[in-house]
């Protein structure tokens, strides 16, 4: 007894196909790659300048200081 295969042998071959033949980074190939790869680092960075600059402007205009 054997167990059906995952995907069909010709849709792997084409998948295959297509992807070694792309001339893109490895990292970039599938589909939503672009968005975990790419996107959400920018926003991360982004962001994060955001609120080291704002802290930066509070600190030195001594906005939010404790008595």
């Amino acid at each position: 007894m054997t167990e059906a295969p995952f995907l069909p042998r010709e849709r792997l071959f084409k998948l295959q196909h297509h992807f070694q033949n792309m001339t893109k980074h490895t990292y970039l190939k599938g589909r939503y790659d672009v968005i975990t790869s790419v996107a959400i680092p920018l926003a991360l960075a982004a962001s994060s300048m955001f609120m080291i600059g704002r802290g930066v402007y509070n600190m030195s205009h001594g906005i939010g200081k404790k008595e």
